[in-house]
């Protein structure tokens, strides 16, 4: 019968010598370790080091004089301690395993999304799954639609860094103005959305067109890793015009306008896609 006991608490993630150890203590209470080795078969050489992870794991309880007395947990105690334990494993097993799936199964795609609706609703499921870093490129108008997403966000514990056209004042993020909010939309003739989580996802694409509007979301560390480092070059020139905005005006204009007409192809947002049949 005693080898029985043994096995079965073995299936409960009990060593052989820990099984013993219990039994032992079942048997008479509180005990030395030195009569628990004696009545158990444990070897003294190991007793005290059985002893001790059973006490870690709230399996045995332990007085403190000299010498040590131990005694167990009660059966019934014992079992419900194993199974809150198990189910916690479970559950956390299955959180992860869950977690996996769903990166390896979107690592390689890159999905389109369609209409302003779709689009600021990609971007506030990816922010709700946040848990160290967003990193994003808004207008105003976008931003306070997520707004409550993330501050939900910034309250678990999330850094938020927002290069936002326009004026917006958050209290939970760190928040950049671009220095050309206003060239920028007249030559591009709309808005976008660029949202990087966790250096592990994005939402980037344009959302000034309604119902046409059309952005991307993906996983994909070619396209995530590329669309992450836009967002902070843009964090770099703000830093960078924050300290020397004087001499860097001197030589390239207000807000470097200068620099971007030796580099803007021409009017991309609105026009553009209208040439590629979004309109």
């Amino acid at each position: 019968m005693k080898i029985e006991i043994i096995k079965m608490l073995q299936d409960l993630n009990f060593t052989e010598y820990e099984a013993k150890a219990y039994l032992a203590l079942l048997d008479k209470s509180p005990l030395s370790g030195y009569a628990i080795s004696l009545n158990s078969g444990v070897p003294r050489s190991k007793i005290y080091e059985v002893l001790s992870g059973m006490v870690e794991r709230g399996e045995v309880m332990v007085s403190h004089e000299d010498p040590s007395l131990y005694t167990p947990l009660p059966p019934q105690e014992l079992m419900r301690l194993k199974k809150s334990k198990i189910d916690s494993s479970f559950e956390a097993a299955e959180t992860a395993l869950a977690h996996y799936s769903y990166v390896s199964l979107n690592r390689e795609n890159i999905w389109n999304i369609t209409g302003f609706d779709a689009i600021l609703s990609r971007a506030a499921e990816a922010i709700n799954r946040a848990t160290g870093r967003i990193l994003l490129e808004i207008w105003t108008e976008e931003a306070k639609l997520l707004e409550p997403e993330l501050r939900r966000a910034a309250e678990r514990g999330v850094e938020i860094l927002i290069v936002v056209y326009g004026e917006l004042q958050f209290d939970f993020a760190q928040v950049y103005p671009h220095d050309s909010s206003e060239e920028i939309t007249r030559e591009y003739g709309g808005r976008w959305i660029v949202a990087s989580i966790d250096d592990r996802e994005v939402v980037a694409g344009i959302v000034s067109l309604g119902t046409d509007s059309r952005a991307a979301w993906t996983m994909h560390p070619g396209l995530v890793m590329p669309i992450t480092e836009v967002i902070i070059h843009d964090l770099y020139i703000y830093e960078i015009m924050h300290v020397h905005r004087e001499t860097l005006e001197q030589t390239f204009g207000p807000n470097l306008i200068e620099l971007r007409k030796r580099y803007n192809f021409g009017p991309a947002g609105y026009s553009m896609a209208v040439k590629l049949g979004f309109t």
